[in-house]
C-alpha cells in the first residue's frame, strides 16, 4: 500500500541525491542550511502579512528544501550531532510559528475571525503533533504515525497560499492535524500499555 509518508520520502530523494553531494563540496554546514531556512520561512512570512501569497507559498516551498538537504549534508558528510539535530527541530518549531504569525497579521488586518480561529487551531494541531511525537520518544516509544507530519502541513500551507485558497487549505490542515493528533495519542496509548 503507498503511504504519503513513502511518496514524500521518493520526492525528497528525487531532491537529494543530485544537490547533496554538490553541497558537500562548498563551505556550507548542516546548521547554516537549517538557519537559512528558517531566514527564507521569515520572508514568507513577512510576504503572507503584506498579501503577497504567491511569493508567500513558493518561499515557503524553497525553505523546505533547506529542511530536507540539511539532515542529507549532516549525513552525507558526517557532520551529523545531537546539537544539529536539536537546532532542527527547533527550527522547524520557529519556522511554523514564524508562518502562523504572517497568517495571523493578514487576517488581523482584513478582519477576518474565521481566518484567526482556524490559524489558531492549526498552530495548536500542528505543534501537539510535535509535542506528542517529542513526548513519546523521551517515554522510550518511536511515534512518527499518522496523517500528516510536517512536511505534509507545509506543502499543503504552500499550496493554498498559491492558489489563493488560504482559509480552505487551513480548514483541512486543522481537520486532519487534530487527526493526526488522535493517531500519535492512540498509538502511544497502545504501545504504552504493551511495555
Amino acid at each position: 500500500m503507498i503511504s504519503l509518508g513513502g511518496i514524500r520520502d521518493t520526492l525528497a530523494g528525487w531532491i537529494i541525491k543530485p544537490l547533496a553531494p554538490v553541497l558537500s563540496k562548498s563551505r556550507l554546514t548542516p546548521n547554516s542550511l537549517t538557519v537559512i531556512g528558517l531566514a527564507v520561512n521569515g520572508f514568507a512570512a513577512g510576504a503572507i502579512a503584506t498579501r503577497h501569497l504567491l511569493l508567500g507559498g513558493f518561499l515557503i516551498l524553497f525553505s523546505g528544501l533547506f529542511d530536507l538537504l540539511d539532515g542529507a549534508l549532516a549525513r552525507l558528510t558526517k557532520q551529523a550531532t545531537s546539537f544539529g539535530a536539536l537546532l532542527d527541530s527547533t527550527a522547524d518549531r520557529v519556522s511554523e510559528a514564524v508562518l502562523f504569525f504572517g497568517l495571523l497579521f493578514l487576517f488581523v488586518k482584513e478582519s477576518s475571525v474565521l481566518g484567526v480561529f482556524l490559524v489558531f487551531l492549526a498552530m495548536v494541531g500542528s505543534f501537539l503533533i510535535s509535542y506528542i511525537r517529542a513526548r513519546a520518544e523521551g517515554l522510550g516509544i518511536a511515534c512518527q504515525v499518522g496523517l500528516f507530519t510536517r512536511a505534509e502541513r507545509v506543502i499543503l500551507l504552500a499550496l493554498g497560499l498559491i492558489f489563493k485558497q488560504i482559509l480552505v487549505a487551513l480548514l483541512i490542515l486543522v481537520v486532519i492535524a487534530f487527526i493526526t493528533v488522535g493517531q500519535r495519542l492512540l498509538y502511544v496509548w497502545h504501545q504504552a500499555n504493551r511495555i
